[in-house]
């Protein structure tokens, strides 16, 4: 109500309304997803509110920057905000997911609205949203800033909200995940067991499977003061009791001690997103463990601790939680450094791929079929140090599997949302080899067995040549598109390994005839955009029908695949459109107020995206375009219809019966 009047005082003064984003409106649809979490039972109970409507001077950012962590509310989104300190941590990687000198609640220039960036399967994605947030009685219930009258945290979390879907969708995840989309960057996880269970290690009788990596606090030495560092428990530590399952912590900081006795202990500080202390161990408050310490050492280092910190040392560390998630650190000029060495990392390519059914998707080495997955060349120019990546882009969720996993279980999602993957590599003496030959040997490097993880991470130091890399999932016809990324110290250079395309039609599927287009997307002529646009429409045409011989066949009947001609470094997110349009008007002009009879869309940054339908006889149209306009771009458009078995076969007799006759007419004369 509150809200509504302002807008009319606004309105009264001339000034513009406040912007209400369509796409994350304030309700249901914006806060939950399957409603299988216990934010389900806020139903009801949530209003949205604008930060003004919260406090009498919100600002995004508190004046001292230490209250302005994350501090967990309803949503059990723990994971999120552990990697939201990499921001505050770092200023240049804060510019770049919240773009500085946008307009707050005390600008002129103020309209409701904030801009942050994401990086999204190999690109930076903008995401605008409008600055209403869920409240009970007039409070932030999800997360919020140590400070109340800062927002900078609520409003990231509503964004990241925005690009999954819904709140509810934050509920479990992986501290990873998170530093890849606010960075660009690598993470990894770190076991500090004993290699944990079967299920963690990987899928059953996996060849390929080692131990995952065991946390040693002086590997990352070069790195102490830039990397992120979080730590998570699986279920109830003796010292966390009140933690309960699954909770992610960050790491603040580690360092060595001199104790009275002359040793070394290291300590750890943790800060828990709830923002209170959960600890019970011998380094809380009077605990015996600062006995150990001079006392101005005790003093100084409970001195640092703030609001929901406490400190343990490594022996309490290592027994109580499970793993540790490592944030590689990036530089002011976007250079990542290697977490193994301190080494800038200067070269990087990436490109796109995609495992196939049928076609690409082989499986494990255990499997028959592993060859057939997609291969990428390595080229190192000198010798030097080399990450390399396999990111896979997240399945389709499955509504009603999704309601029977617990919620906090981050494992099990992990599972319905990833493939078990892993990438192999081998050093090859020349381009020219015997790929059998070459598989029958051991990897010169590869990843942990295949995981259940989005992304997987081979490190190396490499000699000059060549090296071929293997992406793939653990069971053969496992489908995904996937993104390789290598990263390094010396010149290299990545390309993929071209191979043959699946065929359209299946060779069991009926007869087909298959057609192909050429195109262009020209600046200023036909690149005309996505539907978004008015200028939709100046976009290259196909125009093709489907006769009545297809009538009879039941269901697909088409099938198209556009493909540009671009390198994955320079993709521009491709979709199409069918129309249907008059038939027997020669050019007949597209009609715009009708809606496509088929799409697929959205536009992907991918360098082929394909449809197959069921449409009836008539003329149609194919509109290829990219998302945004004035992209330009060759590109290959393939058309495969179905023709009824029937009258091939009788095209068939006809033809023998023709053959026949001629025959017969030879030997007559």
């Amino acid at each position: 109500m509150k809200e509504e009047e302002e807008e009319e005082e606004r309105s009264e003064c001339g000034a513009e309304p406040l912007f209400e984003d369509p796409d994350f409106p304030p309700g249901d649809t914006s806060l939950f997803s399957e409603r299988s979490t216990p934010i389900a039972k806020l139903q009801g109970e949530i209003t949205w509110r604008r930060p003004q409507e919260i406090c009498l001077s919100p600002s995004l950012f508190p004046e001292n920057i230490n209250l302005g962590h994350a501090k967990q509310g309803l949503l059990g989104d723990c994971w999120f905000l552990c990697a939201c300190t990499v921001l505050l941590k770092n200023k240049h990687l804060m510019n770049k997911v919240l773009p500085p000198d946008q307009p707050q609640w005390d600008d002129r220039r103020y309209r409701g609205a904030f801009q942050f960036h994401f990086w999204q399967q190999g690109h930076w994605t903008e995401v605008t949203i409008d600055d209403r947030l869920p409240c009970i009685n007039s409070s932030l219930c999800f997360s919020r800033c140590q400070d109340p009258t800062a927002f900078w945290v609520a409003l990231l979390e509503k964004a990241y909200a925005k690009v999954h879907g819904s709140y509810e969708r934050l509920w479990a995840g992986q501290v990873s995940e998170a530093l890849v989309d606010l960075t660009g960057g690598l993470a990894e996880r770190w076991n500090l067991g004993d290699g944990g269970s079967e299920e963690e290690q990987g899928p059953e009788h996996d060849s390929d499977r080692v131990r995952r990596s065991r946390l040693d606090l002086n590997l990352l030495h070069p790195v102490k003061d830039s990397c992120v560092l979080s730590c998570s428990t699986h279920s109830s530590p003796g010292g966390a009791s009140e933690l309960g399952q699954y909770h992610a912590l960050t790491v603040m900081e580690w360092l060595d001690v001199k104790t009275v006795s002359g040793g070394q202990v290291c300590l750890l500080r943790i800060r828990n997103p709830w923002g209170r202390c959960c600890w019970g161990g011998a380094w809380i408050g009077s605990g015996a463990g600062w006995a150990s310490v001079s006392p101005a050492c005790a003093v100084e280092l409970q001195g640092r601790t703030a609001v929901g910190e406490f400190w343990l040392d490594e022996a309490e560390f290592l027994s109580h939680f499970d793993d540790v998630t490592v944030g590689y650190p990036i530089s002011e000029e976007g250079h990542l450094k290697s977490i193994y060495t301190g080494k800038l990392l200067k070269h990087s390519h990436q490109l796109v791929g995609r495992w196939i059914k049928g076609h690409s998707a082989g499986g494990s080495r255990n499997s028959s079929s592993y060859s057939s997955n997609p291969k990428f060349w390595l080229k190192v120019c000198e010798r030097g140090e080399v990450l390399a990546s396999l990111l896979q882009r997240r399945k389709c969720r499955n509504t009603e599997q999704h309601a029977q996993t617990p919620p906090e279980d981050s494992r099990n999602t992990k599972h319905q949302h990833h493939q078990a993957i892993a990438l192999h590599m081998w050093k090859v003496e020349k381009r020219r080899f015997n790929l059998s030959r070459m598989l029958s040997k051991p990897p010169c490097a590869s990843t942990h067995c295949h995981a259940y993880e989005r992304e997987v991470v081979l490190h190396g130091q490499l000699e000059p040549g060549y090296y071929l890399l293997i992406p793939s999932t653990f069971l053969p016809g496992a489908e995904a598109r996937f993104l390789i990324r290598v990263f390094s110290s010396s010149p290299t250079s990545l390309s993929a390994l071209k191979t043959p395309g699946p065929s359209l039609p299946s060779a069991t599927d009926g007869e087909w005839e298959t057609s192909y287009f050429r195109g262009t997307w020209v600046v200023g002529t036909n690149a005309g955009g996505s539907r978004n646009f008015l200028s939709h429409w100046q976009n290259p045409c196909f125009p093709f029908n489907v006769c009545n011989d297809s009538e009879k066949t039941s269901g697909v009947n088409v099938r198209i695949t556009l493909r540009q001609n671009l390198p994955d470094t320079d993709l521009h997110p491709i979709g199409f459109h069918v129309y249907r349009v008059p038939e027997g008007v020669p050019d007949a002009t597209l009609p715009r107020d009708e809606d496509p009879v088929a799409s697929c869309v959205p536009h992907c940054y991918t360098q082929d995206v394909s449809l197959s339908c069921s449409l009836p006889p008539g003329a149609y149209a194919i509109v290829p375009s990219t998302y945004q306009p004035d992209c330009p771009g060759n590109f290959t458009l393939t058309l495969a219809r179905r023709i009824h078995r029937k009258v091939v076969k009788s095209q068939e007799r006809l033809g023998r019966a023709i053959q026949e006759v001629s025959h017969i007419s030879v030997m007559r004369s």
